[in-house]
């Protein structure tokens, strides 16, 4: 009986934020070649906004892989650098940018994408964010295949993870991440070894996670306590939750939601208690601990280290938040 080698596909990879690396990193050190990386044309990043290379450039050129930015996906140009890396497949984790026709139909096998969601809830750009803020108790990552139509291409396969009553969007995306990177390489030796298998979506059941807006931080202290918690924790890294006092915004970063009831007469807003373990308010229904803030401008500190700084006791009220924008709801849209 001859042995045959397992098959080596050449891989074209695209994709931007750091969710993208652990993926790239993986089929580096898979039996696959990445052949070079598509990624987004430098932007200003952190808090100073100073230029710099992506993610996935940065890991890429690490490795020696060629790295492109292009403007505009369907210059003709980028076109045929595109065709004469002759890649076997393309793989998308987290680019950016929705890809033409004229890319999908530039790797003979097609290409794959990473997706930060249990296909087919949360099609779309915040797919870890818009699970947190939701309350959801599960999420996780599907391989899909790339189709015109958003986030709607067969799965190859998903892996599940657990969503913690405190675990922020930032934390679980980073598991995510991981995690994805694993089964990425799967599929794709799966591809490769003429096994694998795909299943199509059922769009009656889909949802989508719209982009995060800057007017989704602002805390409205007449909600309930448990939808202020996932706010807290579904809007990180960024916008992240706030809320101000006597007009100077105060970012939220660690809120636990308590077991006791409603303080009679207290209005939402109001400082109930300042305790050990934080800063407790008054919130719609129930009561909510801050446990961890930072003021604008300053570093994270505890909740009752502000309050101490600040002299903040009993009966004060933060400030109604501007008025509301509508946010898109996340649970209920359909495909």
């Amino acid at each position: 009986m001859v042995d045959v080698a397992p098959r080596r596909l050449r891989l074209v990879f695209f994709g931007t934020p750091e969710f993208a690396v652990p993926g790239l990193e993986a089929l580096v050190a898979s039996r696959h070649h990445v052949v070079g990386a598509v990624t987004q044309p430098d932007r200003p990043r952190g808090r100073g906004q100073k230029v710099s290379d992506s993610p996935v450039k940065h890991a890429a050129r690490a490795h020696g892989i060629p790295v492109v930015q292009p403007d505009r996906l369907k210059d003709e140009s980028f076109l045929a650098g595109l065709r004469a890396w002759q890649a076997d497949l393309g793989v998308v984790a987290a680019y950016g940018k929705i890809l033409p026709a004229a890319i999908l139909d530039v790797p003979p096998r097609g290409l794959v994408n990473v997706h930060a969601s249990l296909l087919p809830r949360h099609r779309g750009a915040a797919p870890v964010h818009r699970a947190v803020l939701a309350g959801d108790t599960e999420t996780g990552v599907s391989i899909m295949r790339v189709v015109q139509a958003l986030d709607a291409g067969a799965v190859f396969a998903t892996v599940t993870r657990p969503i913690g009553p405190d675990d922020t969007s930032a934390e679980v995306e980073a598991d995510l991440a991981r995690i994805g990177a694993t089964l990425l390489v799967e599929v794709i030796d799966a591809i490769a070894d003429g096994r694998s298998t795909e299943h199509p979506q059922d769009p009656a059941r889909a949802t989508y996670a719209h982009r995060l807006r800057k007017e989704e931080g602002p805390i409205d202290w007449t909600h309930a306590a448990e939808q202020i918690h996932d706010q807290v924790r579904g809007l990180q890294p960024w916008p992240l939750a706030s809320t101000s006092l006597a007009g100077r915004r105060l970012i939220v970063l660690r809120t636990r939601v308590t077991p006791f009831g409603p303080v009679p007469g207290a209005m939402p807003g109001t400082v109930t208690e300042v305790a050990r373990e934080g800063v407790r308010v008054q919130t719609g229904t129930g009561l909510l601990d801050i446990l961890v803030v930072q003021p604008e401008g300053r570093r994270p500190m505890p909740g009752r280290d502000f309050a101490a700084g600040h002299r903040l006791t009993p009966g004060v009220r933060f400030d109604a938040p501007p008025p509301p924008v509508q946010a898109p709801d996340a649970s209920a849209a359909r495909a």
